[in-house]
């Protein structure tokens, strides 16, 4: 059975609708990441850059036990151990990979950054709000664009890539998006978010997560704990 240590956040999400959709089975241990969990010795063991989410699979290749950081990398294993969700011929599988490098190097750490000065940021940062509000927008036109003549984000089929993207545009408002601007990606949010391995994959540990409140907590996602040397 495969350990998956994660949270409730749209890079622990992804890997948890993978799971679902591949009917693997799974225990999830929880990483509290706004206690400090991710700094634990034992976490840092299989996640050296204290990021969720990370997995320990027993079966892993050749039947040797194998561990592994960073949700791209982990989605890449799970379709490969399983068959699925990557296409396997040459060009369609590039076709994938590029929208999830897509997703890994632009729609998450920008998306990201969008959370963290229209939300969490302490002090309202009229530029950056402006900067990665901006940034949001156009990557959401981006998609909106490819999927005007693709089904999915990677060509006709249903792929990892769409895994990798959908966790990330649940908080659309937050971002500052109007689904109205984005009527095709609208279309396929919908569809994505109707999948019933999905449904189930967005519960996993949802009901552990707490709003994020006071110093302490922001110090540890955000602050000289982020620096320490663990």
């Amino acid at each position: 059975m495969i350990e998956v240590y994660s949270w409730a956040t749209p890079n622990g999400h992804k890997v948890h609708i993978m799971l679902e959709e591949c009917g693997l089975p799974y225990r999830v241990i929880p990483v509290d990441i706004s206690a400090g969990d991710q700094f634990k010795p034992e976490f840092l063991a299989i996640s050296p850059n204290n990021k969720i989410p990370a997995i320990v699979d027993p079966e892993g290749p050749e039947g040797k036990p194998i561990s592994l950081f960073e949700s791209g990398a982990i989605l890449l294993y799970l379709a490969s151990k399983t068959g699925r969700f990557l296409p396997q011929d040459v060009t369609g599988r590039y076709d994938v990979l590029q929208w999830l490098m897509f997703q890994m190097g632009g729609v998450g750490p920008m998306l990201g950054q969008a959370h963290h000065f229209r939300i969490y940021a302490p002090e309202k940062i009229e530029y950056a709000i402006n900067r990665y509000t901006n940034e949001a927008k156009r990557l959401y036109g981006v998609m909106d664009k490819r999927l005007a003549k693709s089904k999915y984000i990677a060509g006709p089929q249903y792929t990892i890539a769409d895994i990798a993207i959908f966790p990330w545009l649940r908080s659309w408002k937050n971002q500052g998006i109007a689904w109205a601007d984005y009527p095709h990606l609208k279309g396929w949010f919908d569809e994505i978010a109707a999948r019933p391995a999905v449904q189930r994959g967005v519960e996993v540990l949802a009901d552990q997560r707490k709003p994020l409140v006071g110093d302490a907590a922001r110090d540890v996602l955000f602050g000289k704990r982020q620096y320490e040397r663990h």
